[in-house]
Formats: structure tokens, sequence, C-alpha cells
């Protein structure tokens, strides 16, 4: 029994042993086709793809440096020697642009570079070049770096095109630059007392957050050098000077705090508010002096041309005060505009004088002339104003006559000097121009040709030297 079972066996492996050397072969030979594709490919590798090479050394060279600079070694939470004196943080900045003021907002744009300068000795390195080495901002957000902010600020941004502009450099001996581009809008307390003739004077105040005087010192790095600008031209101002300055801010419940100042003075053009506010006016007022020429007795003409003026003074009014803060207090355009107003309002006024002395004159005329039954209607309304005096022929009427006999006792009579119970009795200088004036109603326009322009000659005068 045990002979046919080692038979039948070994009839067994005769049968498969063919099939295990076919798949043995087969398994040998596809696994030299794969050795030799993978060394084909990473020959081709090898020459057509080198910026993989390149970019595997650049990862390479980026953990030497974090391992050269010892950043895992350290606690950058903390500030370069925590717990002795304070740390000493230059500063310096370039103003790139003054991007905008706004009268309205009261405050400024500014676009500038914020440099800080400090030494972190956890950051010195070994070098045989003394060669600072230079970073981006993926490595500032590893290390301890100040936290300066703008004081009165509204909003600011660091500029992230095509990557956040941050540089930071770092020196063998520790010493560090990080510069950063920032855009800032803060506040400036105007005073429009003067406006538009008016010097304004701003200021961008740096400071640290958290580190008062005591951990933290900041400090204009190159004195009055520290602070650069670029040429700018604004629209509505001349930059008079930009300078920097120091100082100390207090806080009652955390101390007192390093202030740094950027000073500039901003003086106001005049030109465009000269064409746009100014002339204006002035042409206004001249207008409607020209109702003085126009007869007396052209009502139409002359109040359309009053209202018109005065219309338009509204306007100019509405239109300045429209593009300027609602503050408490007068400013000098508001001075020029309403005494300009005055003047064109004052000049409807005359007119309305001297229509009414001129009708009141008329009536006392025809009252004391005896107005025949059969005077027709353009006569009877004479004392309207719409006809001149010489217009209307009183020839024909009986002018009342003085008592005879009273006229010949006074020119009988002997001028004899006054005793003591006579007394002479005359209308004062005054009130005797004023009913000459009214009698005359047209001597107002005449005394007003010279007066307005005069009066307003004068006002230009004195407001031209107390503002310019």
């Amino acid at each position: 029994m045990r002979v046919v079972l080692l038979a039948l066996r070994l009839m067994c492996m005769a049968e498969l042993w063919p099939v295990t050397q076919l798949n043995t072969s087969h398994f040998k030979r596809r696994h030299k086709e794969h050795y030799l594709g993978d060394t084909v490919k990473q020959k081709h590798a090898g020459r057509m793809d080198p910026k993989m090479k390149k970019l595997d050394s650049t990862k390479s060279m980026l953990i030497k440096s974090e391992q050269l600079l010892r950043i895992e070694d350290h606690d950058f939470a903390m500030r370069p020697g925590f717990g002795g004196g304070a740390l000493p943080v230059g500063i310096d900045v370039q103003v790139e642009s003054i991007d905008s003021i706004s009268e309205v907002n009261m405050d400024f744009t500014m676009t500038l570079y914020l440099r800080h300068y400090w030494q972190d000795i956890r950051l010195a390195f070994p070098s045989s070049s003394n060669k600072s080495r230079t970073f981006d901002a993926r490595l500032v957000k590893k290390i301890w770096v100040p936290d300066v902010f703008f004081v009165h600020s509204k909003r600011s941004f660091i500029h992230d095109t095509t990557m956040e502009n941050i540089m930071l450099r770092v020196y063998p001996d520790g010493h560090i630059l990080y510069s950063v581009r920032i855009t800032v809008t803060a506040l400036c307390s105007m005073d429009f007392s003067s406006f538009p003739l008016d010097t304004q004077n701003c200021s961008l105040e740096l400071e640290s957050y958290a580190y008062n005087e005591n951990d933290l010192m900041l400090y204009w790095k190159n004195g009055n050098d520290s602070l650069r600008t670029d040429e700018m031209v604004l629209s509505q101002f001349f930059i008079e000077d930009f300078q920097p300055s120091f100082g100390l801010a207090f806080y009652s419940s955390t101390g007192w705090y390093n202030r740094l100042y950027i000073n500039f003075i901003l003086r106001r053009h005049i030109f465009f508010f000269m064409l746009q506010t100014y002339f204006p006016t002035m042409l206004m007022v001249m207008l409607s002096w020209v109702s003085f020429w126009i007869d007396r007795r052209a009502v139409p003409a002359r109040v359309s041309l009053g209202i018109t003026t005065v219309l338009t003074m509204s306007t100019i009014i509405t239109g300045v005060s429209a593009s300027m803060p609602q503050v408490s207090y007068v400013k000098a355009v508001d001075i020029y505009l309403w005494a300009s107003f005055l003047f064109v309002f004052l000049s409807v006024i005359e007119y309305a004088a001297v229509n009414y002395f001129t009708t009141v004159e008329e009536m006392k005329k025809l009252k004391r002339a005896k107005v025949p039954a059969s005077f027709n209607n353009a006569q009877a309304m004479a004392f309207d104003g719409c006809f001149h005096d010489n217009d209307i022929d009183l020839s024909s009427f009986p002018e009342s006559t003085p008592n005879t006999e009273r006229n010949t006792r006074a020119r009988n009579s002997t001028v004899s000097s006054p005793t003591e119970d006579t007394r002479l009795r005359c209308k004062p200088p005054l009130k005797r121009h004023l009913s000459f004036i009214m009698s005359n109603s047209y001597m107002i326009d005449s005394y007003s040709r010279v007066i307005f322009p005069l009066t307003y000659l004068l006002f230009n005068i004195i407001y031209w030297s107390l503002y310019s």
C-alpha cells in the first residue's frame, strides 16, 4: 500500500514540475523588465526634470537654515534678553506716498516702509564670510518681532501682492533688520477756522502695544535722518515739512510707553477755491451793483436781478457747506460768503427803499395838487412808480399859494435879536439830510454806486490781510 501511494506522489510531482519551472522563469523575466524600466525612468528623470532636484535642494537648504538659526531650540514667545534691561529697537521710516486727505472724516492715508532694528543673540550663527541671510514672511512667523502699532489708526494693512511685503535679514552676530510695507489710515485733528487759507499739522504715531519702557525702548535709529520721503505731489496741499520726534505715553493700568511721531505740515492750495468759490462770489456781488444803474421805475428788471443774485449766492454757500465737516465754529470761507451774501441782500433792500421813497414823494406831489375830475387813469396812477416825475403835466393845476398877508408882514418886519423868551428852532443836520434824500430818492442810487464798491473793497482788504 505504501508503495502505491509513493508511486502516485511521484507521478503528481512529475506532472507539476514543468508548470513550476514556467512560472519561475516568467517571474524572473518580469522582475528584470521592472528593474530595467525603473533604471530607464531614473535616467530620464535626471535629464528631463532638473527643477525637481533644485526644489529638493532648496528644501534641504531651508531646513539647514532653520537648524543654523536654532529656531527649535528657543522659546521665541519671549522677547530677547527677557528679565534684563529694556531691549533697544531702532526705527526708520521711508514714506512712499500720502494717498488721500479727507476733511470730512478728518483723516489721512499714508503708504510707508517701516523698518525695525534690534539684536537677538538666539539667532546668531557662525559665518566665515560674515554675510547676512535674508528671509520672507514665512520665517517671521517663527521668531520674535516687535509689536509696533499705529496709535489713532482707523485701518491699516500689509501689502500682499504678489506675496506679503515683508523682509527679514539676519546677521551673524544676531542683529536683525525687519522691514514691512504698510498702508495706514490715521486720525488727524484739523482746525478749519482759517479754511481754505489754513495750514494743518498731522502726525502718525508709533508705539509698542505690549511692552512698556521697562521692556522695550523705541528710538529713531538715525535721528532726524531716520525719516525719508519720496517726492510727493498732492492735489490740494503743499507738504511743507516732515519731522520725526519722540515722546512718552502714559496709561494708568500699564505704565509708560515709548512713542515715536512722524510730524508733517500741510498747507492748502488756494487756487482751486479761488476758481470755485471766491471768484464766483465776487462776480455775484458786482452783478448786484448793476441794478444801481438801472432806472428806479424799471421794477421787473431790478427785482429779478436782485433775486437771481441772492439765489446764486445761496447755491454757492450750500455747495461749500456740503463738502465740509459740520463744525461748530465759523470758518474763514463762511465769513467771506456770508459777508458777500449780505452785500447782495442789501442791494435788494436798497431798491426797496428807493421804490418806497419814490412812491411817497409822488403821492405828496399829488396831494399838494388839486386833481380835477377829468384826470385820466395814467395820471392818477403816477404815484405807483410807473412814470417819471416830469411825465405828468401839472402846469394846468392851480398851485396852493401861501397867505399873502402873513408873507407881507414877514417881509416888512425887521430882524431883531432874540430875546430870552424866543428860541431858535431848526432841524438837526442828520434829520435834515435824511428828509432831503427822501424827497430826492434818485440820490440813493447815486450814493450806492460809490458806497457799495468802496465798502466791499475795504472788506476784501481786511479779509485777505487777516487770513493770507
